[in-house]
């Protein structure tokens, strides 16, 4: 646990707080709902994101010889389904890396895809494009496109190289690494400034980079940024400062 840490955001949002343990993020002056198990929720847009879900991660690398047990997917979308029940979102948007690769969604099984399709029954769903699934997908719902801007945000997979104030990001699967009690502890997180975010990935099998990395460290321009840690119950805000490397 890391009960020693600074929790994110403030006492408002008692609604949500209570219902999930959903914290206030603020990006470019909007104000977002992170949840702790790594979504984000725009409460003015009905918006819930989620990044790399990596369906059918397993079945791909069993494709290769190396074997995982093949239940990524449905515990995946389990995990969404939770998301989607607590919030009630009029859009979702998944932020690219959906599917591991380009086959995924034609090897995901008849109980996954018709969980999939309850998912989107009665509400929006955008799939942006990701480096793993660049290409729309046919027999999976929903809409796609390469990015989405809406007022001050702009959601996209990979992070643009140059200061985007606004964007909402995933790609780079952030991890933070801290010492609490004498050993080393590893989290999902979200990273952000303030001006822009980059989300951690949201499926089972997806890993992590960590937060000290230069591929993210270069985004922020320096380890000037906030690791708004995964707990199983609220989110744990560190400087990247603080933040171990690897």
């Amino acid at each position: 646990m890391l009960r020693a840490l600074t929790p994110t955001g403030r006492a408002g949002l008692a609604d949500l707080s209570s219902a999930g343990g959903g914290e206030e993020i603020a990006v470019a002056g909007v104000t977002l709902v992170a949840d702790p198990a790594g979504a984000i929720f725009w409460p003015d847009e009905k918006l819930l994101a989620v990044a790399d879900l990596h369906l059918e991660k397993g079945s791909s690398f069993a494709a290769r010889g190396v074997l995982l047990p093949p239940y990524d997917t449905a515990t995946t979308l389990a995990r969404l389904a939770r998301l989607v029940e607590r919030y009630a979102p009029r859009l979702v948007i998944a932020l690219g890396d959906s599917f591991h690769d380009g086959g995924g969604p034609a090897r995901m099984d008849d109980i996954s895809r018709a969980a999939l399709k309850v998912l989107q029954r009665g509400r929006d769903w955008l799939w942006i494009a990701g480096n793993h699934d660049p290409d729309p997908a046919e027999n999976i719902g929903g809409r796609f496109a390469d990015a989405l801007a809406i007022d001050a945000l702009t959601f996209r997979h990979q992070p643009s190289p140059k200061q985007c104030d606004g964007e909402i990001a995933g790609h780079l699967h952030p991890l933070a690494r801290v010492a609490q009690r004498g050993r080393a502890v590893s989290r999902r997180c979200f990273a952000s400034d303030g001006k822009r975010l980059v989300m951690p990935a949201f499926g089972a099998y997806a890993g992590g980079l960590n937060v000290r990395d230069r591929a993210i460290v270069s985004l922020f321009g320096a380890l000037s940024f906030t690791a708004h840690m995964l707990g199983e119950r609220r989110l744990y805000a560190v400087p990247a400062a603080r933040c171990l490397s690897d």
